[in-house]
């Protein structure tokens, strides 16, 4: 037996999660609550994992059943867009590009401006559901920052546009780098890299004295930095999208890049290809 979902399938699951009842579920699908059991024990059999602990106060998702409710909302609300996504098609070209929260503010004013006569339809998720919806055919392109450090799936077509450099940022009211072979030393430093390198620049900077903290994303880790008026290390694109007045940006200490990578199916969308360079420039900060 296939364990292909179909659309009832995320239809049952989504609903289920939404509402934490599969009664709940069953009355919005229009389906008798006996029926809706049997089709969610069903699937769960076929997919070898139960999805919801379901007693007399509700069903809760399992995390298989989180995670599976999570795609499922994501394609349902793909294929009500569709019929749209094709009447544009007919008026007008468009692309469908997906990047990376870190990156989508750089990336979709680079590809507004430097597009402008295409409709972006612009997709924020993580780098490997990214090259997944690219391999699938939902996305033309994809541009992200673990092109060199994962692997792929087949068949995809790989650019690298640009790489960017670590940089230190010292708020206005931060003290200068040491001089010294730990230039960090008892000094606490946000780092964010956008890409896999996380743990090896933690090192890097426990070794040069500092106390290394993660920042959940760029933007929280420089305005965290500039609350306890210390460095932060981020790759330089970003630290020149997100100054602020009285920001310094510095070489860093630890070395390091962040390389942008651009995924498509071949072949590239030719719009796309041309307009790269320019793309890449406004990216990377230098335009």
């Amino acid at each position: 037996m296939t364990s292909r979902l179909t659309v009832d399938d995320l239809q049952l699951i989504e609903a289920t999660a939404r509402h934490g009842s599969l009664g709940a579920a069953a009355k919005e699908l229009l389906i008798a609550q006996p029926s809706a059991s049997r089709r969610l024990a069903a699937l769960e059999r076929r997919l070898g994992t139960q999805l919801f602990d379901r007693d007399t106060t509700g069903a809760r998702a399992t995390p298989a059943g989180r995670e599976l409710a999570r795609h499922a909302a994501r394609l349902l609300a793909d294929l009500d867009a569709l019929p749209d996504h094709v009447l544009a098609a007919v008026d007008a070209p468009s692309l469908a590009v997906g990047t990376i929260q870190a990156l989508s503010p750089m990336v979709f004013t680079a590809l507004d401006i430097e597009l402008a006569e295409i409709t972006v339809r612009p997709e924020v998720d993580h780098g490997p559901v990214l090259l997944q919806l690219v391999h699938e055919g939902s996305l033309d392109a994809a541009i992200i920052t673990i092109g060199e450090q994962t692997v792929t799936p087949r068949g995809l077509q790989h650019s690298v546009i640009g790489v960017a450099p670590l940089v230190v940022v010292l708020p206005e009211s931060a003290d200068a780098l040491g001089v010294k072979r730990r230039p960090f030393t008892g000094r606490p430093v946000l780092y964010n890299t956008i890409d896999l390198a996380g743990r090896s620049v933690h090192q890097r900077l426990s070794d040069l004295g500092a106390i290394p903290r993660p920042g959940a994303t760029i933007e929280a880790t420089l305005r965290v930095a500039r609350h306890l008026h210390c460095p932060a290390l981020v790759p330089e694109l970003a630290a020149r999208w997100y100054a602020a007045p009285g920001d310094r940006i510095v070489s860093s200490p630890v070395s390091g890049q962040v390389t942008l990578s651009l995924f498509s199916r071949p072949p590239q969308p030719s719009v796309l290809a041309q307009a790269l360079p320019r793309i890449a420039e406004r990216i990377l900060g230098a335009a």
